[in-house]
C-alpha cells in the first residue's frame, strides 16, 4: 500500500525549503505548484523559489538578527541558506545572490528527489486533502481562488495588505563618473553610491513628493507593511525622512570631494556578471514614466536604462496569533499547517526559516517522535512566539529583530557586544536541540 504523503502548496521559499526537510527526514511529500501554468501579477520565471522583490538576504553578521536567523538555519541543515552561500553575490555584510542561479539551484534540487512528487496545478480548495497533513505555503502572492478557500478554512474575512519592489537598472547604463563603489564603514566596495549634493537632493525631493502613482485600489484603507514602505510614501513623511532611511550618506566619503555627502543612493548588485543593479529602499508604486523622470534626477542614473521599474503588489497573511499555534498549526484543525510570509513573518529569511521549522515539525509528527522545542532565545524560536503570541487585535508582519528575542538578563552597554552574546547563546542552543532531538 502507498504510504501517506504530506501535501505542501506552494514551491516558493517556504515550500521548498518545507518540502526538502521533509523528504531529508524519509517523509514522501506532494508538492503543488501551479506554475508554469499559472503565474501571480508578480512572478516571471518558471523555476521554484522565485525572489520578487530584493535580491538580498539581508546582513550576514550574527550581530544583526537577520544574520542570527540565517546562521541558525545554516546550522539546521537549510537548502535555501546552501543555494545562497553557492550563488552569492558581492553586497559587503550581506548576502545577496544571483537570482536565476539560486532559483535554479533550489529547483535542481527539488525536482531531483524523489521524495518529492510535484504536482503543477493551482490548489483551489481543500477537498480530497482529508486526513492528510497539508501545509499551505502559498506565499504572500496566494491566488484568489486559494485566498477563499483559505478564508473559509478560517473564518477571518481579511487576508492581505500591500507592499512594493525597487526598480533594476543595467549596470552599463549607471554614469560612473557621478558614483563610487564602496560600502558603509570601509567594509569592501559592493555597492555603487551615487551621491547627491543639497540642491540635487532638493529637485528629487520636490519631485518626488509631487509625482504620479500608479492606481492601486483599496491601497489607503489596506496600507503597506513599514519594511516595505514606497519610497514616495516614505518622502511624504517628512522632508529629512529619507536621509535617515534609503538616501542615508553615514559611514561612506565620496572620493571625489573626499567628504561625506548630503545625500546617497545606494545600488546593489543583482546577478554573478555584475550586469544588473537594484535601487536599494527605492520601491515604488510611481508610473513607470514618473520613476524614468524622478529617479533620473539623480545624477548617476540620468540615462539609466530600466530592466525592471518598481512595482506595488499585494501580499497576503493572517491573523496568526488568533489561529496559529506556536508549531504552525491550524487551533481548530492541526493537520492544517502554515508556513512563510502567510503566517506574517515578514521577509524572505523569516519566510524560510518557518518553511524549515515546519518541515522539522510535520516530519516528527509523521514519524511518531516529539516535537522539538525552538525557544525565544534562538531567532526561529522568538518568530514561532510572535506569529503565536497574545496580541490579536492589530497583528501586523514582523522581521526578526533582537527586541521579540528573550533579553541576556544582564546589562551590556555595547550594542554589538550585547547582540553577539545573544547569538552566541542562540546558536548553542540550537546545537543542543539539534542533540537533544536527533534533528
Amino acid at each position: 500500500m502507498e504510504r501517506k504523503k504530506v501535501n505542501v502548496i506552494g514551491a516558493g521559499l517556504a515550500g521548498c525549503e518545507c518540502a526538502y526537510q521533509l523528504a531529508k527526514r524519509g517523509v514522501p511529500v506532494r508538492l503543488y505548484e501551479m506554475k508554469p501554468e499559472k503565474k501571480s501579477p508578480a512572478h516571471t520565471s518558471n523555476l521554484f523559489a522565485e525572489l520578487v522583490c530584493s535580491n538580498s538576504l539581508r546582513s550576514d553578521r550574527i550581530c544583526n538578527a537577520a544574520g542570527l536567523l540565517k546562521e541558525e538555519m545554516r546550522t539546521l541543515g537549510s537548502l535555501v541558506m546552501r543555494a545562497a552561500d553557492a550563488t552569492s553575490v558581492a553586497a559587503g555584510g550581506a548576502l545577496a545572490v544571483d537570482r536565476e542561479k539560486f532559483s535554479s539551484y533550489i529547483t535542481t534540487e527539488i525536482r531531483g528527489n524523489k521524495l518529492i512528487d510535484i504536482r503543477s496545478e493551482e490548489v483551489m480548495n481543500f477537498s480530497g486533502f482529508d486526513n492528510e497533513t497539508t501545509i499551505i505555503a502559498s506565499g504572500p502572492l496566494t491566488s484568489d481562488s486559494l485566498s477563499e478557500a483559505i478564508r473559509e478554512l478560517t473564518g477571518e474575512g481579511r487576508l492581505h495588505f500591500f507592499d512594493a519592489a525597487a526598480p533594476i537598472v543595467t549596470a552599463d547604463s549607471i554614469d560612473m563618473e557621478h558614483a563610487f563603489f564602496a560600502s558603509r564603514y570601509g567594509r569592501g566596495n559592493d555597492y555603487i553610491n551615487c551621491p547627491m549634493t543639497r540642491e540635487e537632493y532638493e529637485d528629487f525631493y520636490q519631485a518626488l513628493i509631487t509625482a504620479d502613482c500608479a492606481e492601486l485600489h483599496e491601497f489607503e484603507q489596506d496600507g503597506v507593511f513599514e519594511g516595505c514602505m514606497p519610497v514616495e510614501t516614505m518622502a511624504g513623511r517628512g522632508h529629512d525622512t529619507l536621509l535617515f532611511g534609503p538616501l542615508k550618506p553615514k559611514g561612506l566619503t565620496d572620493p571625489g570631494t573626499g567628504r561625506e555627502p548630503f545625500a546617497v543612493v545606494q545600488l546593489r548588485c543583482e546577478n554573478d556578471e555584475g550586469s544588473m543593479y537594484n535601487l536599494v529602499g527605492f520601491q515604488t508604486h510611481l508610473k513607470f514614466s514618473e520613476q524614468r523622470r524622478v529617479f533620473g534626477l539623480i545624477p548617476a542614473l540620468k540615462n539609466a536604462e530600466y530592466l525592471r521599474f518598481g512595482v506595488m503588489h499585494r501580499n497576503t497573511f493572517l491573523n496568526s496569533p488568533k489561529l496559529l499555534d506556536r508549531y504552525y498549526r491550524l487551533k481548530k484543525n492541526p493537520a492544517i499547517r502554515f508556513a512563510g510570509q502567510i503566517t506574517g513573518v515578514e521577509g524572505y529569511v523569516e519566510s524560510i526559516s518557518s518553511g524549515l521549522l515546519n518541515g522539522i515539525f510535520a516530519a516528527c509528527e509523521y514519524l511518531g517522535r516529539p516535537l522539538p522545542e525552538f525557544d525565544d532565545t534562538t531567532a526561529s524560536g522568538a518568530l514561532c512566539t510572535h506569529i503565536s503570541g497574545a496580541v490579536t487585535g492589530n497583528f501586523q508582519p514582523m522581521n526578526i529583530n533582537f527586541g521579540i528575542m528573550r533579553p541576556l538578563g544582564q546589562k551590556i552597554k555595547n550594542k554589538e557586544e550585547k547582540n553577539t552574546r545573544i547569538a552566541e547563546r542562540a546558536l548553542e542552543k540550537i546545537k543542543m536541540t539539534i542533540r537533544e532531538y536527533g534533528l
